[in-house]
């Protein structure tokens, strides 16, 4: 660990290295949502797939046909949960760099099948730097011995995984998260959040935060970190776009210190069925940022796409890496951002928070 460096999985470098990043993608991924099942050696496989529509689409392959339905209900289809093709996801991340991207922060965790040695590999042939996280996500993710691990030893796993290396590689973690919070939060994510902002102040890493899906859920996620010790002004909460949804509440949230990230930027639909919110789409995230840059925190703003699904790769007819670059910051313009305010965002803003301190 280097202070004034960022941690990528092939070494440390230079902030002004990173170029156009995004804050919060999956690349190498076994991402699906729950319920999952562990067996004694914390290996984790489908569970109770109950909240599978009763559909015959369901198990089909994708293909044109049925890509819309999946992309709206499909969340744990079986060709498209989970990211494990690497030939793919190198073709993927290279159209990135094509574009003009520079960095991806992978943002998953063990239990969600991060892959350290994979993401070098993904890096090397692409030439996009590349972030790993650690620490762990919501409690339907936990090991199976959640309830006994101390916080001290959650503590330790982050520092281990920040400062020595991830799953006996000596390749390290370059941010802490995403951490995963529900709503409401439990005692082992309280727990786990914990561990992790006093983790944040031992290594000097950033702290990610996957907010539960409530107005209350950012707020109360700020309130662990700070009583733990914490640094807000070191702190990311994620999911905006899904859990705030007017200006007055983003802006409270932007007092508290934190990084505001709007990491759904090409999702305009929930997974869950019927979706309990009205997800707004790129055009109106971008009237919320441009508020937020009116109330004088420019410097607080992230984006991304939170890819984890087949179904959002340009192989299954998704946006891919690339769409902010390609899609998104034309329409910024459009709407009276400037160059410097986008670059700000997508360059200054995520070298800023990366830069281990």
């Amino acid at each position: 660990m280097v202070s004034g460096k960022v941690q990528t999985v092939l070494g440390d470098i230079n902030p002004s290295s990173l170029g156009i990043t995004l804050f919060h993608e999956h690349l190498l991924s076994l991402f699906f949502a729950p319920p999952v099942e562990q067996d004694s050696s914390n290996n984790i496989k489908l569970g109770n797939q109950s909240n599978v529509p009763q559909d015959p689409k369901a198990n089909q392959p994708i293909t044109l046909e049925n890509a819309g339905w999946i992309r709206r209900y499909g969340s744990i289809h079986p060709d498209n949960f989970g990211l494990q093709d690497e030939a793919i996801l190198v073709d993927e991340v290279r159209l990135f760099k094509n574009s003009g991207g520079g960095t991806i922060v992978d943002a998953t965790l063990p239990v969600m099948g991060r892959d350290p040695a994979g993401l070098a590999r993904i890096s090397k042939a692409t030439g996009v730097h590349v972030l790993a996280g650690c620490g762990h996500y919501v409690s339907d993710y936990h090991p199976i011995d959640m309830d006994n691990k101390s916080e001290e030893y959650l503590i330790n796993e982050i520092i281990q995984d920040v400062t020595k290396g991830c799953q006996n590689t000596k390749i390290k973690a370059g941010i802490i998260g995403e951490i995963g919070c529900s709503s409401p939060i439990t005692k082992n994510e309280q727990k786990s959040l914990s561990a992790a902002s006093k983790a944040q102040i031992l290594t000097g890493a950033p702290l990610l935060i996957h907010s539960g899906r409530s107005v209350n859920a950012p707020f109360e996620a700020m309130k662990i970190v700070i009583e733990a010790g914490g640094d807000p002004q070191r702190t990311i909460i994620s999911h905006i776009d899904r859990t705030l949804f007017d200006q007055q509440s983003m802006v409270q949230l932007a007092e508290l210190g934190c990084y505001l990230g709007f990491d759904l930027f090409g999702h305009e639909i929930s997974y869950y069925r019927p979706s309990p919110i009205d997800m707004p789409n790129d055009a109106k995230r971008i009237d919320h940022i441009q508020g937020l840059i009116s109330n004088g925190y420019l410097d607080k703003l992230l984006i991304s796409h939170d890819i984890g699904h087949n179904i959002k790769l340009t192989k299954f007819g998704g946006y891919g890496y690339s769409h902010i670059i390609e899609n998104v910051m034309p329409i910024m313009k459009r709407k009276g951002m400037t160059q410097k305010q986008i670059m700000s965002i997508v360059v200054d803003n995520t070298a800023r928070i990366l830069t281990m301190v």
